[in-house]
């Protein structure tokens, strides 16, 4: 057991930033700007948009990038051990207020993405930002929304700043005038419907026309503005409410330029399971905020009314569901969502669940304030200013803990759960990835719980709670055949033990982006890769190396048909590591093209999908044809539409079908359709169905 300790205790001192699109063993910290600390009183903004006593928290509060800053340089960021700083988003913001008297303290009202918001920062300060969080092990995220500007009415070209967009200070348009069609101008969204969501306005916001070529350009300048600006990280705002094609297009652009995490906003209510947000992380290219995860984890512990045994079921479904589970991001609250702690819920409950949410498959993110017990339940009451910095919070103690145990054990990161114990009260989970082994025990009871027969991978021998005893841990003793001896788990108990092994071979963790064409770089996480460059295979074609050490591998996609392949290492003495299964090389870099196709009638529960002869379009396999198609907002029936990212500069074949709730095909008559993609921009074709 010494060598376990010794090994912990040299990662969680030797914290450095990783890899930017690994964020495995991460730890985010989500932080609303303008409300964690003001470090630079000049830039507080001028008359009504201020609120200097915070008594108005829809006005803004003062917080600033120096106070970030001042926050990792005085040590709060940095001893409470997260490794990424999800902040709001930087660009410059309307400065009008709201008739309802709301401001952009926020930064989801952006006026030019090429701007800071003053009241943040100027460049300087963000730069500053950036360089001094990566001195010290920490990546930087950005909010960035590119579904909509800022408020507008179409029918009064004076509400707030009428959507206005600017490029670097030069106007594009805004929404009231709109002759370039930069903005959808169907009226607000009621949900009823995905497409109803993406082709109408989120509430009063100014909803952009992706297809529209000035704005698909312009917002994808915006990003590699930023990311030149060196960012590690991305958070995309309402990713249900845009096209899933256009977002293709996007994150190939990112990865294109500059890989870095990516990850979207879907919104799922408490209970609820959306195939299509399975759908979405799996085919898009980037990771989801787990909202399942996190209604899920509220409902044992805040809501109380679910079980560990549904905590679990949901583990297992998410499991099968996401291709990528280790890569969605989990939380217990955020900036859209009622505090975890409120009056309801004591701190205990609040540090249960920050205990699971540290030690569970995901990339956990604690949102600002959680460690000092903040509370509030809607908007903007759940986004008060934080209430202090105060480091002896039990909860401060606990994420420290183990954002350095994530750091230290890579079961945590890479590994796979099971579960070892379970009851309405009780639940005792393990993440293993090779030897190296977390078993973590929690009781939200009122009852104890004596555990016997419990089996283990953790080796033979006396473990410690890596907590040391912070939320009641005791150790555990665990015999020759990996049983755990008995032992009593008592009310509000958690417990975490482990175990870190010496590698004992390759073992690839993680791979990413899970997706790219020829020549895009590649990252491999894992162990045991060692220190002489050894040979990377896509299926059964090698990369070049771009940088190899033990732990990570860095290669260039290689001239490969399209298609999904397996990805394997294999050391310089020639030994094999596992292969790690589905990275998809693209035929090209995508552009958006609107399909539209007319006079298409069907029966009911009869949709239009299209299909083709390329990767992105199916490889005329029916049941990944794209679609279902819509039909009621941009286009209504019989004609039919869908925005797809299609590889540039291709001549494509491809055939629309009609597909049943049954999965009956039926193809359109006549040779297969041609068309050629355009290099660069967008474009919507248009035809008739033939029977």
């Amino acid at each position: 057991m010494l060598l376990c300790l010794l090994v912990f205790q040299q990662f969680s001192s030797e914290i450095e930033a990783s890899s930017k699109v690994d964020y495995s063993q991460d730890v985010i910290y989500q932080i609303v700007t303008d409300r964690f600390y003001d470090g630079d009183p000049t830039n507080n903004p001028p008359g009504e948009l201020y609120s200097p006593d915070a008594s108005n928290l829809h006005k803004y509060l003062g917080g600033d990038w120096q106070g970030i800053i001042e926050k990792i340089e005085n040590g709060y960021l940095t001893d409470l051990g997260v490794t990424a700083l999800w902040i709001s988003q930087p660009v410059e913001n309307v400065y009008a207020v709201h008739p309802e008297g709301y401001t952009s303290y926020h930064g989801y009202w952006a006026k030019d993405y090429k701007k800071t918001n003053p009241f943040y920062g100027d460049l300087a300060d963000f730069q500053q930002l950036v360089e001094v969080a990566h001195e010290n092990g920490m990546k930087i995220i950005i909010d960035f929304t590119p579904n909509h500007s800022s408020p507008a009415l179409e029918t009064d070209p004076n509400y707030v700043e009428n959507g206005a967009i600017y490029d670097n200070g030069t106007l594009l348009g805004n929404y009231s005038n709109d002759d370039q069609g930069l903005f959808h101008h169907n009226g607000g969204t009621d949900f009823s419907s995905l497409e109803d969501g993406i082709y109408r306005n989120l509430y009063d916001l100014a909803d952009y026309n992706l297809q529209n070529e000035t704005i698909d350009q312009y917002l994808k300048e915006s990003i590699k503005h930023w990311l030149d600006l060196g960012i590690d990280g991305i958070r995309v705002d309402a990713v249900k409410h845009m096209s899933r094609g256009w977002q293709e297009t996007l994150v190939n652009h990112i990865y294109t330029h500059q890989p870095v995490f990516t990850f979207g906003e879907w919104f799922l209510g408490k209970g609820e399971i959306d195939p299509k947000n399975h759908d979405f992380a799996n085919e898009s290219g980037m990771s989801l905020l787990d909202f399942r995860y996190g209604q899920a984890l509220r409902s044992v512990l805040k809501d109380e009314d679910a079980t560990w045994t549904d905590f679990h079921e949901m583990i297992e479904h998410t499991s099968a569901s996401y291709d990528e589970v280790n890569d969605q991001v989990t939380f217990i609250d955020n900036h859209d969502m009622s505090r975890f702690t409120s009056s309801t819920t004591s701190k205990t409950d609040t540090e249960m669940a920050l205990a699971v949410l540290l030690t569970s498959r995901g990339v956990p993110t604690i949102y600002y304030g959680t460690e000092q017990y903040l509370t509030g339940e809607g908007d903007p009451e759940n986004r008060k200013p934080m209430p202090g910095f105060d480091q002896n919070t039990k909860a401060y103690q606990l994420i420290s803990k183990l954002s350095a145990l994530r750091q230290a054990n890579p079961a945590l990161g890479f590994g796979n759960t099971t579960e070892r114990w379970i009851n309405q009260d009780v639940y005792i989970y393990e993440r293993k990835f090779g030897d190296h082994v977390v078993v973590t025990a929690v009781n939200s009871g009122d009852t104890a719980y004596n555990i016997s027969n419990m089996q283990t991978a953790l080796p033979s021998g006396n473990y410690d709670d890596v907590l040391a005893g912070l939320l009641n841990g005791n150790s555990i003793t665990v015999n020759q055949d990996q049983q755990v001896n008995s032992f009593e788990l008592v009310p509000n108990e958690v417990a975490v033990w482990q175990y870190t092994a010496e590698s004992n071979g390759p073992s690839i963790g993680h791979v990413g982006p899970m997706v790219g064409q020829q020549g895009n770089d590649i990252t491999i996480t894992g162990e045991g890769f060692g220190s002489s460059n050894g040979n990377v295979f896509f299926g059964n074609e090698t990369a070049e190396v771009k940088s190899w050490s033990d732990s990570e591998i860095v290669v260039t996609i290689p001239a490969l048909a399209a298609g999904k392949y397996a990805v394997t290492v294999e050391t310089s003495s020639q030994v094999s590591s596992n292969n790690y299964e589905g990275f998809e090389i693209l035929t090209n870099q995508l552009v958006p093209v609107r399909f539209v196709v007319d006079n298409a009638e069907t029966d009911y529960g009869t949709s239009i999908y299209l299909v083709g002869n390329t990767q992105e379009l199916g490889n005329w396999d029916v049941d990944k044809a794209i679609g279902p198609f819509f039909n009621q907002v941009m286009y209504q029936y019989p004609s039919w539409y869908y925005d797809i990212g299609v590889p540039a500069g291709q001549e494509i074949e491809f055939k629309f079908i009609k597909k049943d709730s049954q999965g009956n095909v039926t193809w359109e008559s006549g040779t297969n359709r041609t068309y050629s993609t355009p290099t660069t921009g967008t474009d919507t074709i248009q035809f008739n169905w033939r029977n």
